[in-house]
């Protein structure tokens, strides 16, 4: 489609449709083709929305139709600047997709006004780029995310380019000025394109906007510092922007294709300057240009709804028909309300429609993934506690060949900030390498221009990466620290509103789980010390929609195996599973563990009193260091008291411990009674902040008599067992707690406690001398004491 004179006297009418749809979607329920004059009771009794990013989205949405036309493009359309979410709708509703997707909604009179009516209106639709607008992967509500999605959305794309529309007021934020190096981890052999478009408005809601208020040469050489060749479209005159903006976009797309072209022909996954755009547009154009005799267009007033029309300013409606009228609605839409043939022709068809692309609903182009059978990367456990191995590490081998096995399929990858190896994951390395389009050194390792692995010093980069691979078909992982991954704690409660969302609309497809592994956790960071511990990310994911969340804190390496088949074959969840890097007691034969975790949590028959007798204790535990210690401490217990009843209970699936009536994974309350019964002390040893448990468990008949410990806000750089002495939850704190809790404990019971206390005061004196826990710390291993049935 050449740019001819009437080809872009076309696209200014189409936009002024699209604009006019987005006004009126803020302002009307009634008369939405002004048939006859506007009056009161057309209006909406509560003005929202937001107007001064919405012309510059139409703008260029426009623009990238009549590319997607003229080129044969296949792109997908990110809005990041927030709100001003009617833009989109109203795009997609000129294209057709929006009456497809909810057929009440139609492409007629009757249509409009219900597409007016539902927005930001009780029962209908967010003022912001939300799941409901087909078309969207991109939550507008949050800003900082877009161009981290958009890479995200190209990895393993070859054919695909992303247009990241960046808001000047989203560019301020840390996760999008970080994001910017997504380009050097895209290969344009084997990705797609990201085109970044800045859009610069000038102002906040009540600011202006620090890229838009620097001189032009200092904001090229930040874009060209990144890596870009920055183009520039500015001005306010549609007619002369018009031609601009078609002329550049014809010429970034001939680049992307030359770089695309070149690279795949002769095997050549050099970094290209990718090029980008830089709209500078008038916040709110085409709007008013003045409001109350202050100026709106160009300025923070533009920001929200321009022309506010109550009862108390009536007189304000006047201004607000002339301004719907400026758009020529009479020219745009026909008799019945339907956008006319000659200018809906300017759209794609099909597929090709960025409000109907395929990855913007990722889950229709979702295959299986090929998981071999977890159960042969098993350690062997002879008897519980026999053997030692870190659990990431045998881990590392089953991700590995889920690595070798899609990498045909390229559909499977994994990020890290920078911690892959710290966390044992490196037997991956021997299938695969970073993906990195830099420089590469001779002391390098494990870089390569095509990788399956992808890491930056970024948990926001890191996540946006993974969501956008994840909302666009593809599965993969995300490893980082279990104290740093608080990081991206609002991104994720972002994504796990998305997934809430999309579960109830029946066109969205399912897409694969976000999962997470977090190793490196609060009782494996002596050495780092205070500034590393922190187990808090449980507590904020299961903050979230029951019918999203799920958190997986299995005790050893086999159970660690079975929980990860599971997370990497789910649906539609957000999975966190909290796991150890260093050697550790193995627990559980690979069959057993696969039982075990299939239940979500169980007796430990061969650590506990016989099943046929009522126990005097539980010991629950959760975690792989609280096992470990809860194991010492019954092991303790057995030893001094062996007529003591001791029933050990360990949970994999914390959401276990919850009624079901709050979580589809929940026990129901005779069956956890029958665990932990209805009346016996509980000494529950968690991995993370103990008032955790007794939130999940407050409905529980013996929620009185529970007694949780956990991490206390206690750390330092000391040795590993003193961290469990600090936040008392090693297994002599745990015996004493026992003690205190069992009523009838007599003299052998008297003189166990005096003997942990004289322990404790060992134990500190020892480290201190030594700097090194006991050796009875160090070298211990479970052992089978016999329990007696009866007294």
């Amino acid at each position: 489609m050449p740019c001819t004179p009437q080809v872009l006297a076309t696209v200014d009418a189409y936009w002024r449709a699209a604009n006019y749809l987005s006004v009126g979607q803020m302002y009307l329920r009634d008369n939405p083709l002004l048939r006859r004059p506007l009056r009161p009771t057309d209006l909406k009794p509560t003005l929202l929305g937001h107007w001064g990013t919405v012309p510059g989205q139409t703008f260029i949405y426009t623009h990238l139709n009549r590319a997607i036309v003229a080129h044969d493009l296949d792109v997908l359309y990110v809005s990041g600047p927030g709100h001003g979410g009617q833009a989109m709708v109203a795009c997609a509703y000129l294209e057709g997709t929006y009456s497809e997707v909810y057929p009440a909604i139609g492409q007629d009179e009757e249509g409009l006004r219900r597409l007016f009516t539902q927005y930001s209106y009780p029962g209908g639709i967010p003022s912001h780029v939300s799941p409901e607008c087909p078309g969207s992967i991109h939550e507008g509500g949050e800003l900082g995310y877009s161009l981290s999605h958009s890479f995200g959305a190209a990895f393993d794309n070859p054919d695909l380019i992303v247009a990241c529309v960046i808001g000047d007021g989203e560019a301020e934020t840390g996760p999008l000025a970080t994001s910017w190096h997504g380009n050097k981890f895209l290969n344009p052999i084997t990705d797609g394109a990201v085109l970044p478009i800045l859009h610069l408005n000038g102002y906040k809601i009540a600011n202006p906007t620090l890229l838009a208020r620097i001189s032009e040469q200092e904001l090229h050489d930040l874009l060209r510092g990144y890596g870009y060749m920055p183009y520039f479209v500015e001005g306010h005159d549609p007619d002369t922007m018009h031609r601009k903006m078609a002329d550049t976009l014809d010429l970034v797309i001939h680049q992307i294709r030359d770089v695309q072209q070149y690279a795949r022909a002769h095997n050549d996954p050099s970094r290209p300057p990718w090029p980008m755009i830089v709209l500078r547009t008038p916040k709110g154009w085409t709007g008013p240009v003045t409001v109350d005799g202050k100026p709106s267009t160009g300025s923070f007033r533009a920001h929200q709804v321009p022309i506010q029309v109550e009862p108390a300013r009536y007189d304000q409606l006047e201004h607000l028909e002339g301004w719907l009228r400026s758009y020529r609605p009479q020219d745009l839409f026909d008799r019945s309300g339907r956008l006319r043939p000659e200018l809906a022709e300017l759209a794609p068809t099909g597929t090709r429609r960025m409000s109907a692309n395929p990855h913007a609903n990722g889950g229709r182009l979702l295959k299986p993934l090929r998981i071999p059978d977890y159960r042969e990367y098993g350690v062997a456990v002879p008897t519980p506690g026999g053997v030692r191995a870190a659990d990431t590490h045998v881990l590392g081998a089953f991700l590995r060949d889920i690595v070798r096995e899609n990498e045909a399929a390229r559909n499977f990858r994994i990020f890290a900030p920078d911690e892959l190896l710290s966390n044992r994951l490196s037997p991956v390395f021997e299938v695969t390498e970073r993906q990195w389009m830099l420089r590469r050194e001779m002391h390098d390792e494990h870089l390569a221009p095509d990788g399956r692995v992808v890491e930056m010093l970024s948990e926001h980069q890191c996540q946006g990466w993974l969501e956008g691979y994840l909302l666009t078909g593809r599965h993969g992982l995300f490893t980082s620290y279990e104290a740093f991954i608080h990081i991206v704690d609002s991104m994720v409660s972002q994504h796990a509103k998305w997934l809430k969302v999309t579960a109830e609309l029946i066109w969205r497809a399912p897409i694969a789980s976000l999962n997470y592994l977090l190793a490196s956790h609060v009782w494996q960071q002596a050495h780092n010390g205070f500034t590393h511990q922190d187990p808090g990310f449980i507590d904020h994911v299961v903050n979230k929609k029951a019918s999203v969340v799920r958190v997986y804190l299995p005790p050893d390496a086999n159970c660690l195996l079975s929980v990860w088949d599971h997370c990497q074959r789910s649906m539609h969840y957000i999975n966190v599973v909290v796991a150890g890097k260093y050697q550790a007691p193995q627990w559980l034969t690979i069959d057993q563990a696969a039982d075990h975790c299939a239940r979500g949590i169980g007796v430990w028959p061969w650590a506990s009193c016989s099943p046929d007798v009522e126990p005097d204790l539980i010991m629950a535990c959760c975690g792989d260091v609280p096992t470990r210690e809860t194991l010492a401490a019954v092991s303790i217990l057995r030893t001094a008291l062996p007529e003591l009843k001791v029933r050990v209970i360990n949970v994999v699936d914390l959401m276990k411990l919850q009624s079901p009536s709050v979580h589809p994974h929940g026990l129901p309350d005779d069956v956890f009674d029958d665990l932990f019964t209805t009346d016996k002390p509980i000494i529950f040893a968690f991995h993370g902040y103990p008032f955790l448990i007794h939130r999940l468990c407050y409905r529980r008949t013996n929620h009185a008599n529970l007694h949780v410990h956990g991490y206390r806000e206690e750390g330092t750089i000391t040795t590993p067992f003193d961290m469990t002495v600090l936040n008392e939850i090693d297994r002599f704190h745990l015996v004493r707690n026992a003690l205190k809790r069992l009523p009838d404990r007599g003299e052998a019971g008297d003189e166990l406690d005096l003997h942990m206390t004289e322990k404790l005061i060992q134990h500190r004196r020892h480290i201190r001398t030594h700097g090194v826990d006991m050796p009875e710390i160090r070298n211990w291993s479970w052992t089978s004491v016999a329990q007696p049935t009866t007294l």
